[in-house]
């Protein structure tokens, strides 16, 4: 019975030990098996290097409908927020007080026309008496002295009268442009012309085309134009992204650029122009001018998800030509689409860990498998 148990014991014993080895001879090839590894390869491309600046966009004509009399408002004749035609009626201030003053000034005229014709004819009655020396030279002197100031009195008279009928005229108030017509800033009966009450009335702009109004600093302005030295800036082509990230259809140009530098911001002021057929741009929008900076002829390019950033440095995991992996610091030089442009650390054919990035350590072996990394970036 001893014996039997004893024989059982060392089976049992014999088994365990076996299972044992097997165990540690299966996990020994599983370490010695280096683990798939996904990678892509360095590329060199032609880049262009695309810089984003912060604008505002104003109509390519604004203009202000101001009150140049002063009076009650008696006629609003236009829809607020839709187009105007130029010469359109869009207010009408009370009339009645320009009115007096062009009958006003059409009296003191008559009175100074019916002077000059008493003088004239005064004038004409002396001169023949003069050249017979029946009066003196003095009164002759006189008449014309007389006539002269009648004939000064017509033409300030006739001054006046233009003047009223000018101010009379602005009683109506019209558009200058073709144009699109914003919120009324005053309503009928309010008094209007004389500060504090409103002296501009509305604003008209013309928005088939749009302006973006820009600022660079002294050194982006010198380096840009340096860079497109060949190209004048009638030439170079923008594009504008709006608030929503949707890229404007329609490519523009610099038409300004100002005098000198801000010497409070050090930022120097450019204009841009834009076709706005669709007119969806209006005046006050915020949007950004994409701008090509330059083309990058030999660029290195690896796709972001390959990068790790700690505490402001970039580092990638590389497989060397012995596959093993290696930390390598890069240095990035600027952003295309979902890629990052390496201006150091890496070169043309490197193998970059894409996928298992956590997986991985320095020195480890690994087989790199080369995959195709497919852009996901939305081209705007």
């Amino acid at each position: 019975m001893r014996l039997r148990k004893k024989s059982v014991l060392s089976s049992f014993v014999l088994l365990t030990a076996i299972l044992l080895f097997s165990s540690c001879k299966d996990k020994q090839a599983q370490q010695a098996t280096p683990p798939d590894i996904n990678v892509v390869e360095v590329i060199q491309k032609e880049i262009p290097i695309y810089k984003e600046y912060v604008g505002q966009t104003y109509g390519y004509k604004d203009i202000p409908i101001r009150a140049r009399v002063d009076g009650y408002l008696t006629g609003i004749h236009f829809k607020e927020g839709f187009g105007v035609k130029k010469g359109q009626l869009l207010y009408t201030i009370d009339q009645q007080p320009y009115q007096a003053k062009v009958a006003e000034a059409m009296g003191q005229l008559a009175k100074a026309k019916t002077e000059l014709v008493r003088a004239e004819n005064e004038l004409n009655r002396i001169k023949p008496l003069a050249e017979m020396k029946a009066v003196s030279e003095s009164d002759l002197d006189a008449a014309l002295a007389e006539q002269g100031a009648a004939k000064a009195s017509v033409e300030a008279a006739e001054a006046s009268l233009r003047l009223a009928r000018i101010n009379l005229g602005y009683t109506n108030l019209k558009s200058p442009i073709n144009g699109l017509i914003g919120k009324t800033l005053a309503k009928e009966g309010e008094y209007v012309g004389k500060n504090p009450n409103p002296v501009i009335l509305n604003t008209v702009s013309r928005i088939d085309n749009i302006r973006v109004e820009f600022f660079l600093t002294e050194s982006e302005y010198l380096y840009f134009f340096r860079k497109n030295k060949d190209n004048s800036r009638k030439k170079a082509s923008l594009e504008l992204i709006l608030a929503d990230g949707s890229l404007h259809k329609h490519k523009g140009k610099i038409d300004f650029i100002d005098r000198n530098v801000d010497p409070t911001t050090g930022a120097i002021l450019l204009q841009a122009t834009f076709p706005n057929p669709e007119k969806l741009i209006r005046p006050g929008q915020y949007a950004k001018v994409k701008a090509l900076i330059e083309i990058n002829k030999n660029a290195l390019i690896v796709p972001q998800k390959c990068i790790k950033e700690l505490q402001g440095k970039y580092s990638a995991f590389i497989v060397n030509s012995e596959n093993k992996v290696e930390l390598k610091e890069v240095l990035i030089a600027g952003f295309y689409d979902d890629f990052y442009i390496i201006s150091d650390g890496v070169k043309v054919g490197d193998k970059v860990i894409i996928e298992g990035i956590q997986k991985v350590a320095p020195e480890m072996v690994v087989k790199p498998n080369i995959i195709e990394f497919k852009s996901q970036a939305i081209k705007k």
